[in-house]
């Protein structure tokens, strides 16, 4: 899709002609006539460029600047100006316009103005998307907190670096073991050599031996030449396996040899190769409790659990929620003014985020895509039903019991009262497709109070 030249002058002539030699000189462009039909322009085709006269019928080109860099900082602006408002001029280049042009101006200075101004934007947007890769690569992107023990935690973490100890990372799904270990790797002396990601779950037991430790050709249908494994690959640098806990038995076995030694067999050869590579391991399980089942070795365990670190869950570090989203509302690029209100970071704060940071991320770019102002109210905010471990959800149980039907009839019709009697809306509250809501109807239709019945027959 083209990018568009937004050009704004009320002196239909002149916007004719400017029009007219921006697309001689190959330029995409979209005219405006005034102000408010500027702005329209401006919010519907989102243009790459604004070129505006100062002076306009229905409002100054210096509101005008100021709206576009609230919606949209990155969007350059230049100003087009008569010799009587040069000191308007200097006042939207203090205000972040990209310079301006004086009338009368030639054809190839505005040429030239627009494909500087139109450079500069796409080298803008691409320092912000290495800023963001760096993050990534790096391993602080979500490294942000305001929680003292996940401040103690990443200290522990900057010193374990340094060193060449073994890591093992555990949490819950989405707390950001990854994110950690990257940190760990960036903060090391092996900063430059690789950090060889692999998740032992998405690779099949069959295949995890060659994935890990690589194969020679023609040890197995399809090995039609040699290569190279995840440790050899990691080779200088930091290996990190996510997943740990999903190694079978006997790959426990072999993977722990290439722990203690530092070598590697290849599947199919019978010569063993050293490597130099760091492990930093993660899981999602209860190590020890999978010891006590029988199945992960304890031997394994401690060689992996030299230096052992914990990433607490989000909801035990809710005073992290408000800088995340603050986080989170940069990294997606939002306008400056965008920001959540006071009773949607409540909420936000108030929920118990079984996906952790990855969650939080994901409801506040749908946020952002979906908001209807540039503040972000509870209304607008759609989260799960609150599950196990939410403040104020689940009930105490008396020491008689409890009934779960009437729990659930209850919730229901709580539900159908918020939503005025709206099936469908009553279904998105409870995360439930409507049809089962409505089995749930007929369901409870017999031990529904009178109340209750009345609201489920709306």
């Amino acid at each position: 899709m083209a990018e568009h030249i937004l050009l704004i002058d009320d002196d239909e002539s002149l916007r004719r002609v400017t029009e007219y030699n921006l697309i001689s000189a190959g330029f995409s462009v979209v005219s405006a006539a005034d102000g408010a039909e500027g702005l329209a322009a401006f919010s519907k085709k989102k243009p790459a460029l604004v070129v505006t006269d100062v002076q306009l019928g229905d409002m100054s080109g210096i509101d005008l600047l100021k709206q576009f860099k609230q919606e949209a900082p990155g969007v350059p602006v230049i100003i087009i100006t008569a010799f009587g408002s040069i000191e308007m001029a200097v006042q939207a280049m203090h205000l972040g316009a990209f310079t301006f042009i004086t009338k009368p101006f030639d054809r190839e200075t505005l040429r030239l103005s627009c494909a500087k101004a139109l450079e500069m934007g796409v080298l803008k947007k691409r320092t912000r998307s290495q800023a963001r890769e760096i993050d990534r690569l790096t391993g602080v992107e979500g490294m942000v907190t305001a929680n003292s023990a996940m401040a103690e935690l990443l200290q522990t973490a900057k010193k374990v670096a340094g060193s060449q100890a073994t890591v093992l990372v555990t949490g819950e799904s989405g707390t950001g073991k990854e994110v950690l270990a990257r940190l760990i790797h960036q903060q090391s002396g092996r900063s430059t050599e690789p950090f060889v990601a692999l998740n032992c779950a998405a690779i099949p037991a069959n295949l995890i031996e060659s994935e890990l430790f690589g194969h020679v050709k023609g040890a197995f249908t399809g090995a039609v030449k040699d290569r190279k494994g995840r440790f050899q690959a990691a080779g200088g640098g930091t290996l990190f396996l996510d997943e740990i806990a999903e190694l079978q038995p006997e790959m426990q076995v072999k993977f722990l040899r290439a722990l203690q030694e530092r070598v590697v067999e290849p599947v199919g050869s019978d010569q063993s190769e050293a490597v130099d590579v760091r492990i930093v391991a993660a899981t999602n399980r209860d190590l020890q409790e999978e010891i006590r089942l029988g199945r992960f070795r304890e031997d394994l365990f401690y060689r992996l659990s030299v230096i052992p670190l914990h990433l607490p869950p989000l909801r035990d570090r809710r005073e992290d929620i408000p800088p995340l989203v603050s986080h989170f509302l940069a990294k997606l690029d939002a306008p400056p003014a965008v920001h959540f209100s006071r009773g949607a970071l409540g909420l936000l704060q108030s929920y118990s985020w079984p996906g952790n940071i990855r969650e939080l991320q994901n409801v506040v770019e749908r946020c952002l895509i979906l908001r209807s102002s540039e503040c972000i109210e509870e209304g607008e905010i759609f989260l799960p039903t609150m599950s196990e471990g939410s403040d104020g959800f689940i009930p105490d149980i008396p020491p008689e019991g409890i009934s779960l039907p009437q729990v659930e009839k209850a919730l229901i019709e709580k539900a159908l009262l918020q939503s005025k009697g709206n099936r469908s809306q009553a279904a998105r509250l409870l995360n439930i497709p409507r049809h089962v809501l409505i089995y749930r109807l007929e369901k409870f239709d017999g031990l529904a109070d009178k109340r209750a019945r009345e609201t489920f027959e709306k």
